[in-house]
């Protein structure tokens, strides 16, 4: 695929950073940047800037089966995540979360417990990534809850968790469930009537939509107070004031409909190629394993650790490979990733681990040519590590 000047040669996996934009969401996007209105003036150019809107909001719903007024624009996950913690914790309650959860989720938790620490719980997750439900259930119903933010599934494994078991708990005592379900959404089928959560977040870029973008979904009906982050005009029935990126929406929606035309026939394509990259790596590279594999994963997600690899020096070795050596969000921190090391992986292990993430646009050709550069890389990485005179 072709993604700019230098991916001419180059293949991308690295779609749980971003993904390269859908062609219909490009085309959407750049109509809507060439058009001129505010979505909120009542003249006829602000009128057709609200049409387009209103359209992309009637996509998202169809792609997740909720109602469009149950949907709040904003400009990423991130935000989503931020909005739907902070609109649902009370400082008489507690919030329970995982361990494996991504920043945005984790450090917003720690930021509104910050004086009352003893009301977070973080629940450990096993090797494979997976939570411990029984556990989970004795704790919550023993020390009851305000909200539970466990996502859909995992940025950097890609192990999804059964939500179902989760929220059948936690709405016994009365908590609120909050999905972050950003690598979720348009890439597996996700029906909101089954979910049975009250709040979900996503973002565009993550399936071809573009960056900047994304939404929270509130269950209608769910017992919450307004608490917006952003305030001054009410945008947003109140929950998000700002003029809205109305170009960034219309890629938004664009992308929504075309990954729900495609959702069946795409997750059974990128399983077959993920399959296919990592049948072929640990039978050619001996002692590589993948991270999570005993769960249930999203179809275009590998975790492969090489040990005594690490990974900064295989990403040198494979310069025309794109993929990354943890989350891009967390791209430049000092410590390991915080998922592996919770999953039980030392910090050499957890150095030496690779994510390759495919997507939509993915084709074999590509996966054979990132299995062969993933081989030798990791042969070099491993004859430099053992040579004579090497620290």
């Amino acid at each position: 695929m072709n993604t700019g000047s230098y991916a001419a040669q180059a293949v991308y996996l690295d779609y749980n950073a971003t993904a390269p934009m859908r062609p219909e969401a490009l085309r959407a996007t750049r109509d809507a940047l060439q058009a001129v209105g505010n979505a909120s003036s009542i003249h006829d150019h602000g009128r057709d800037a609200a049409g387009r809107v209103d359209r992309a909001r009637q996509q998202v719903a169809d792609l997740l089966n909720c109602s469009r007024g149950e949907l709040i624009f904003t400009s990423g996950a991130t935000e989503a995540n931020n909005l739907a913690l902070h609109a649902t914790y009370a400082s008489q309650g507690s919030i329970v979360t995982s361990a494996v959860e991504h920043p945005a989720v984790l450090e917003t938790a720690r930021a509104l417990t910050a004086e009352a620490p003893g009301s977070l719980m973080i629940l450990p997750v096993d090797g494979e990534g997976k939570i411990d439900y029984g556990a989970f259930k004795a704790e919550v119903e023993q020390r009851g809850a305000a909200l539970v933010s466990i996502m859909l599934a995992n940025n950097e494994t890609g192990v999804v968790t059964d939500l179902a078991p989760i929220t059948e708990v936690a709405h016994s005592v009365g908590a609120l469930v909050h999905t972050d379900a950003t690598q979720y959404v348009g890439r597996l089928p996700l029906d909101l009537e089954d979910l049975d959560v009250d709040l979900l977040s996503l973002s565009a870029h993550k399936f071809g939509g573009p960056q900047g973008v994304g939404a929270l979904y509130i269950r209608r009906g769910t017992p919450l107070p307004q608490r917006p982050l952003v305030f001054g005009g009410g945008h947003e029935r109140g929950w998000r004031a700002g003029t809205l990126n109305v170009p960034g929406i219309v890629g938004l929606g664009a992308a929504a409909e075309a990954a729900h035309s495609e959702l069946d026939a795409e997750a059974s394509r990128i399983g077959k190629l993920r399959d296919l990259l990592e049948g072929e790596i640990l039978a050619q590279l001996p002692g590589s394993y993948v991270n999570g594999v005993g769960s249930t994963r999203l179809p275009g997600v590998s975790s492969v650790t090489f040990p005594g690899c690490p990974a900064d020096a295989l990403l040198t070795s494979m310069p025309d490979i794109a993929v990354s050596d943890g989350s891009a969000c967390s791209a430049g921190a000092p410590t390991p990733s915080h998922v592996l090391l919770a999953m039980g992986l030392g910090r050499e292990a957890a150095d030496s681990t690779l994510r390759f993430s495919l997507g939509y646009a993915t084709t074999e050709q590509e996966i054979r040519k990132a299995i062969d550069a993933t081989v030798r890389a990791v042969t070099h990485v491993r004859a430099v590590m053992d040579a004579p005179g090497h620290p």
